[in-house]
């Protein structure tokens, strides 16, 4: 858990600078944050969704895993999580930034090969250097997403610990019984899901990125069954 414990405080670090030196920014810098964090994601989700080894298991997961998440309202859950914890403005209202920026750093965060074979290996072999190097990664991705989005950002953490710290704890029985074309397959639709939000962050079209989730579970699954 150790190299978990240190991504979660890399995003620490990284959360509280981009609030201190975010707010000083003027709006066209604001803008500019923006757009580098949607091209970055894009280019980090396409990178990771070719490397799936079947598109039509890609396909299938989304679909269903999307008509889960709908019919849930995984997005709206979580969303409501999140505003749960920000601070109403004087007339009493919220923004809704915090629950947003809850919900996209914890998919860009979360959503990666890094994270779970990297939490895996940790479990397993004590080898905690692909969550290292994922740590020094998400600590500047949280500097660009506090600047962006705010303190929500900072409860993201609780998904880092949360998701990583699954996965190294269970490592010993996860990874047999995914293989490595599971983990492949997760981490192909977790870039898939990145794409979407990349979209949103580059205003191009706002998609409920959060109500995809269910895919993640999928992919691994239809992989061991259909591909395995």
């Amino acid at each position: 858990m150790i190299a978990t414990l240190i991504n979660a405080g890399a995003v620490l670090v990284g959360a509280v600078l981009g609030l201190l030196f975010g707010k000083k920014l003027p709006e066209s810098f604001r803008s500019i944050v923006m757009t580098s964090a949607g091209i970055i994601t894009v280019v980090l989700g396409i990178g990771m969704a070719l490397e799936t080894e079947s598109y039509l298991v890609m396909l299938f997961a989304i679909i269903l895993g999307g008509f889960i998440g709908f019919a849930l309202k995984i997005e709206d859950r979580i969303l409501a999580f999140g505003n749960r914890f920000e601070k109403p403005s004087e007339d009493g209202s919220k923004s809704g930034n915090f629950g947003q920026g809850f919900l996209v750093s914890s998919l860009l965060f979360c959503s990666g090969s890094m994270s779970v074979v990297g939490a895996i290996n940790a479990g397993t072999t004590g080898d905690g250097s692909l969550i290292l190097i994922k740590s020094v990664m998400d600590g500047f991705m949280a500097i660009v997403f506090a600047a962006a989005y705010g303190p929500g950002v900072l409860l993201s953490i609780i998904s880092i610990l949360v998701y990583q710290g699954f996965f190294t704890l269970a490592g010993g029985w996860i990874s047999p019984l995914l293989g490595e074309i599971g983990v492949n397959e997760l981490a192909a639709v977790g870039g898939a899901l990145l794409i979407m939000l990349s979209l949103g962050l580059l205003e191009i079209k706002k998609i409920k990125t959060g109500n995809f989730l269910p895919a993640l579970i999928l992919a691994p699954l239809f992989a061991v069954l259909f591909l395995a």
